[in-house]
């Protein structure tokens, strides 16, 4: 299927719909040892299948408790989260469990400075929207100001924008050649891409609220905000462009999905999608781009990331994201971004020792003699997963502390059939990492990563989303799916072939350490619907109708160390019935594999965030993109959504308000820790 048959094609309700569905087309043409195969070596379909779950691998996935009646395994089983589940459904309005309150923080558009304007969704403008809340929030940090924790920075990705139901009588662009898209409507779209800023605090009440005259309150933007690269890229000649001739300095950052907080408080952003918005005016018959007049080389490097997209008309009016005249800009984009939220003048950094790559997140933990890890996934069907070590460790030195992340080796994961993870190393020079296939120095290896874990034997993963890592040594990865995989690549036990629904691996490092070269891996759950035996789901059989879910991608560890999950199925919520939600998954024990709704989107948005509190009195949670995905398959509504006619007018329900993506906050009715 082509650009053009996706774009025309009627059952894709949206710009982001389409744009997923062409990432659905594999890059990575080393498809030749997959997840699936190593899984199906691993687990055996005699052992997976022997009438519904057979004894050894249901016990080996979730200990004796799926072996004993339901009632037995409640009473041996005690669920480490202590509230009455939420029940499924998808409709306009969003739902959190019984007992606590879930209250909208922060939506599109709500000034963050003194001096922004108030919103006015009918006379947007750059200039306004650069000093108030971005689009389409994605990871949510919090960094505290005072000790007890009720006063902090909210650090917010802002992931990308939805023009259809964002801007009056514009509709879908891709279908028209962007021909609506005006200088203004661009420059306000990067305004609200990027991240934000600002201090919040907690009232007497319990209630949070913002400070809009917070000193520290800020945006990033790729429209105006000037970056530093840092690492073995700073400085290469492929960074080189005709704006930054010293290949050192960058405007922006794109795409900003999931992301982390450092141990010393800095906020991480992770580059991921960032090939969509480049461009060209070469095309084929197709509408494809042509990129047969490039060097050879150069070709399969663009082609390998997806470059470009051409899913937003920003080249058109800015240069640098137009690759005939910029080549290198690219290059310059993929990487994770360091962020000082305590202070507003200092330049963020671009850390190339992260490799560039379609970054999921960039979680943070340390290893047992005190480097620092950063655990990332390349969000991408058939890529991979990456680790990285700092060389030194981590201190009270702000500034050494920074260091960290330009010093150190990136490794990829290879997943052996024995149950074995390898971590290898991503160093120039090391076995095929040479000048004979392409990789002059380190800089090259971390420029063209996905290049380089092709040549090392990297395991191709089901889309690697968020990876957790628990101060134990686990690590939870979520693969979200993997539409793309084909009968012959995988064996019946697991996962999927067209997983639609995704999975889990809990990763063991040897000897909790997270700094170790290798370790061991396993299943946690295998997602979707169990109570239809084609799917070939595998949860605790403990989990209810309400508490099984499609698509992990984003997770979070509570301070008591426990996992929870929030789904994005994007436009395919109808193949569930389930909107995306936040899940309480165990990990421990008897109820092992375990999962509970405890809070749940309204139609079309994706659950994104999760993040908590030190105390774990407050959740954090953002909703992006509410009434655009899959309304198709609202009932009573049933079409796609426009901004005159959207699927729900979530979190306003103002009829001249379209809905907007929002942070919402999520406490204990009383006070108190969250399902504890």
């Amino acid at each position: 299927m082509t650009r053009r048959d996706i774009i025309n094609d009627p059952s894709i309700g949206n710009k982001a719909e389409a744009y997923e569905a062409f990432d659905d087309i594999p890059t990575n043409p080393n498809l030749s040892s997959t997840i699936g195969e190593v899984v199906a070596a691993r687990y055996s379909r005699r052992d997976m299948f022997k009438g519904a779950l057979a004894v050894t691998t249901t016990t080996a996935l979730f200990g004796t408790s799926a072996m004993i009646a339901p009632k037995q395994a409640a009473a041996a089983g005690t669920s480490r989260y202590n509230f009455t589940e939420l029940e499924w459904g998808n409709d306009t309005m969003h739902h959190v469990a019984e007992g606590y309150d879930a209250e909208i923080l922060l939506r599109w558009g709500d000034p963050i400075t003194a001096e922004a304007p108030e919103f006015d969704v009918m006379n947007q403008t750059a200039a306004a929207q650069l000093q108030q809340f971005g689009y389409n929030n994605d990871y949510v940090g919090f960094t505290a100001l005072n000790e007890a924790g009720t006063r902090g920075l909210l650090c917010v990705n802002h992931e990308y924008t939805n023009e259809e139901v964002m801007f009056p009588g514009l509709g879908r662009q891709d279908r028209d050649g962007f021909r609506g898209m005006t200088p203004e409507l661009i420059d306000i779209e990067m305004a609200a891409h990027g991240g934000t800023v600002v201090e919040i605090e907690k009232e007497t009440t319990g209630e949070w609220r913002v400070e809009r005259n917070g000193k520290y309150n800020r945006r990033i933007t790729p429209l105006n905000t000037q970056m530093t690269i840092s690492g073995p890229a700073a400085g290469h000649a492929r960074m080189k462009t005709n704006a930054d001739p010293e290949g050192m300095t960058v405007i922006g950052t794109l795409n900003n999905c999931a992301g982390g907080m450092t141990p010393w408080g800095t906020y991480l952003m992770a580059e991921e999608n960032f090939h969509g918005y480049f461009w060209t005016s070469k095309l084929d018959g197709d509408g494809k781009p042509d990129l047969s007049t490039l060097p050879a080389d150069e070709a399969k490097r663009h082609n390998r990331y997806g470059v470009p997209g051409m899913w937003y008309a920003w080249g058109t009016t800015h240069d640098r994201f137009d690759i005939d005249k910029e080549p290198n800009e690219p290059n310059r984009y993929g990487w994770i971004v360091e962020v000082d939220p305590r202070n507003p003048d200092a330049m963020p950094v671009k850390h190339t020792a992260l490799g560039r790559f379609r970054h999921e997140g960039c979680e943070t933990t340390q290893a047992a003699d005190g480097r620092l890890v950063v655990y990332s996934g390349d969000d991408n069907r058939f890529d991979y997963q990456y680790k990285y070590v700092s060389n030194g460790t981590v201190s009270e030195d702000m500034a050494a502390n920074s260091k960290l992340l330009s010093d150190g080796t990136l490794f990829v994961a290879r997943f052996d059939e024995d149950g074995t993870i390898v971590w290898l190393p991503l160093v120039h020079g090391t076995g095929p990492l040479t000048a004979e296939n392409g990789f002059n120095d380190q800089g090259d290896v971390m420029i063209d990563t996905r290049l380089a874990a092709d040549l090392l034997g990297a395991t191709p993963m089901d889309r690697p989303e968020d990876a957790q890592p628990r101060g134990d040594g686990s690590v939870y990865l979520m693969l979200t799916n993997n539409s793309k995989r084909k009968p012959d690549a995988v064996d019946a036990a697991n996962p999927r072939p067209e997983s639609s629904f995704g999975h889990i691996i809990e990763i063991k490092e040897d000897g909790g350490d997270h700094g170790a070269p290798k370790g061991t891996w396993s299943i946690l759950v295998k997602c979707g619907d169990p109570s239809v035996a084609e799917v070939g789901a595998l949860w605790n059989p403990e989990t209810s109708q309400n508490g099984w879910f499609g698509s992990p991608d984003n997770a979070a560890i509570d301070a008591d160390g426990r996992l929870w999950v929030s789904t994005d199925q994007g436009g395919n919520w109808g193949k569930t019935g389930k909107s995306d939600g936040l899940y309480a998954v165990e990990t421990e024990g008897e109820a092992r594999g375990t999962s509970k709704l405890f809070f749940r989107c309204p139609v079309g948005g994706e659950m994104c965030g999760p993040y908590f509190t030190d105390d774990q009195e407050t959740l954090f949670v953002a909703v992006q993109h509410p009434g655009t995905d899959g309304t198709k398959d609202l009932v009573g509504f049933e079409r796609d959504s426009t901004f005159e006619d959207p699927a729900t007018r979530w979190p306003d329900f103002d009829p001249a308000m379209p809905p907007r993506p929002a942070v919402v906050v999520v406490t204990k009715q009383g006070g108190g820790k969250i399902a504890v």
